[in-house]
């Protein structure tokens, strides 16, 4: 636990991406097993359901710190911290547990290891003796080990190390390459001791064949203005950028798994879709819709079968799904990606021809014959809805990851409204001492006549650490109510945000929300009163949600 809690630290205070790199590979070839493969489990979220997952591990804390401290005086120290883990680990009294006789035994605290700590959890037979056992493990551990415990059990360090990140480095660590280690990733488990058998060079790789797992998707480049010099129209391919979700659909043997571009499983909630791929043997990428009677719905209308485990036959109904595919991966056994993408594209258009899955179809082409032409379609996809454009160069085969100059991502230009800030939020972590989180609004006329601020959207991103700064401390000095974490604040600071989109929402109060709202300008020269009002949002809407007039 000791190599692991320092681990965590490092990485915690590291800034460097290739320090972090280099401070993983140490770890991953000095641990031994099943140490190591448990906190590479960790660093990608691969412990929760392990060990305790998140919801438990609240409520147990909640009934081990009762018995030393005010919950009153918990609840305003994990405010003021921001980190249930650090406040937990510094407020724990340094002491031996004493057991209730009357109650049975806790399983004994194993030795320190995460593996041995995974076991002795795994042994417990309820709530209570796993809730006594982390109880027991956290007198014996100093402030140091507790936080690295609580991180570990809970399953989010938030230590600034993505999955990619921390497979990368145990690619390094064996002289492999990552995209190696991503191809059998979905096919082992933790704590991966087949894994490190095979990248040491002491095991077999891992049989990952015949299985639905994950591939590395290919990633697109944001195009930029210097981009355009070096590439010609000739080469390229043009599709619609979709808004939807990338998803990446695997089907093998009657079994059928539905990942998200990050690789996260997101199957269970696309279940009419596992269906129809269940007599199928590919492997497919594409765009997961919401569409009704051949027009795709907002982006909205998809976010409400998100994140579910279980959806019902209303929900499928209410919210019907389709794919959208523009990429064939896998073929049977065959694999197509190191083929040229205008080959891979003739190969997806027969198998949809020869197979015809119901709710899947083709993204179409966008034909062009200069980026003159191009730009002008550019221009109207926000008219259209769309969310802009792909380019993919002919000749690419399927890489993972974003290599330059292969295919680019060229969105629409993101809208602003100028907009009041309303309320600030304490954020977490590093921002738990600054209000960081800002809900902002625009004005609406009241029946009386009168002008009221109704929110729109909240961003907690766009805006440098000096100006943080200062933002907080114009909160501070402009606090008008407090509601825990939350202040209000005077109509009196004007934010310029840039977002994506809008969407009818019943949500808000105003009846609208943004799509992935960020701080553009921070507007102190702006009175409030010149913001924009609910009828420059309703504007921006599609024209079947725009409210009547």
């Amino acid at each position: 636990m000791r190599a692991f809690a320092q681990l965590l630290e490092d990485l915690g205070y590291i800034q460097s991406r290739n320090r972090k790199l280099s401070r993983m590979v140490a770890y991953f070839r000095s641990t031994p097993d099943p140490d190591r493969g448990w906190a590479l489990a960790a660093l990608t979220d691969g412990v929760p359901q392990a060990v305790l997952g998140r919801l438990p591990l609240r409520r147990m804390l909640a009934e081990l710190t009762e018995t030393f401290i005010d919950p009153v005086l918990y609840r305003l120290s994990r405010d003021y911290v921001g980190d249930t883990a650090e406040t937990v680990a510094l407020l724990w009294p340094h002491r031996t547990a004493a057991q209730d006789p009357s109650e049975s035994p806790a399983p004994e605290p194993p030795a320190l290891g995460l593996g041995a700590i995974v076991h002795a959890f795994s042994n417990c037979d309820t709530t209570a003796q796993s809730t006594r056992l982390l109880g027991t493990l956290l007198d014996h551990l100093d402030t140091q080990g507790r936080w690295a415990l609580l991180k570990f059990v809970g399953g989010a360090p938030r230590v600034g190390v993505s999955a990619r990140l921390a497979k990368t480095a145990l690619a390094e660590a064996f002289g492999h390459d990552v995209a190696e280690v991503e191809e059998v990733w979905h096919g082992v488990e933790a704590p991966y001791t087949n894994l490190f058998a095979w990248l040491e060079g002491k095991g077999p790789r891992p049989d990952v064949d015949g299985l639905p797992i994950f591939r590395p998707v290919m990633l697109a480049h944001p195009i930029e203005d210097d981009d355009w010099k070096s590439l010609a129209a000739d080469d390229f391919v043009a599709e619609w950028k979709w808004d939807g979700i990338r998803v990446q659909i695997s089907a093998r043997g009657g079994q059928v798994r539905i990942f998200s571009r990050q690789g996260d499983d997101i199957s269970g909630a696309f279940p009419e879709i596992r269906l129809v791929f269940t007599s199928h043997d590919c492997v497919a990428d594409g765009e997961l819709l919401v569409m009704r009677k051949g027009e795709v719905a907002p982006f909205n209308d998809l976010q409400q079968r998100l994140n579910r485990k279980v959806v019902t036959p209303r929900m499928q109904s209410q919210y019907p799904v389709h794919v959208r595919l523009y990429d064939l991966l896998f073929d049977g056994k065959e694999d197509l990606r190191p083929l040229p993408f205008t080959e891979r594209r003739h190969r997806l258009e027969a198998w949809l021809q020869r197979e015809k899955p119901l709710l899947v179809d083709l993204s179409a082409l966008v034909p062009f014959a200069s980026f003159d032409e191009l730009n002008r379609i550019w221009a109207g996809t926000r008219a259209e809805g769309i969310e802009g454009l792909m380019l993919k160069r002919k000749e690419s085969a399927y890489h993972a990851g974003r290599i330059k100059g292969l295919w680019y991502k060229w969105k629409r230009a993101p809208l602003t409204l100028d907009c009041v800030l309303m309320y600030a939020q304490r954020g977490a972590g590093k921002r738990s001492s600054y209000y960081s989180d800002y809900t902002f609004g625009v004005w609406r006329m009241t029946q009386t006549g009168d002008q009221e601020l109704v929110p729109v959207g909240k961003a907690y991103s766009g805006f440098t650490d000096e100006e943080l700064r200062h933002l907080d401390k114009w909160v501070r000095d402009h606090t008008t109510e407090r509601f825990g974490p939350v202040r209000a604040v005077s109509a009196g600071l004007v934010l310029e945000v840039a977002f994506d989109a809008v969407q009818a929402s019943a949500r808000h109060k105003s009846g609208i929300a943004m799509r992935f709202p960020r701080i553009h300008r921070i507007r102190w020269d702006k009175p409030a009163a010149e913001a924009d009002t609910i009828e420059a949002v309703n504007a921006l809407l599609p024209q079947s949600e725009r409210p009547p007039n």
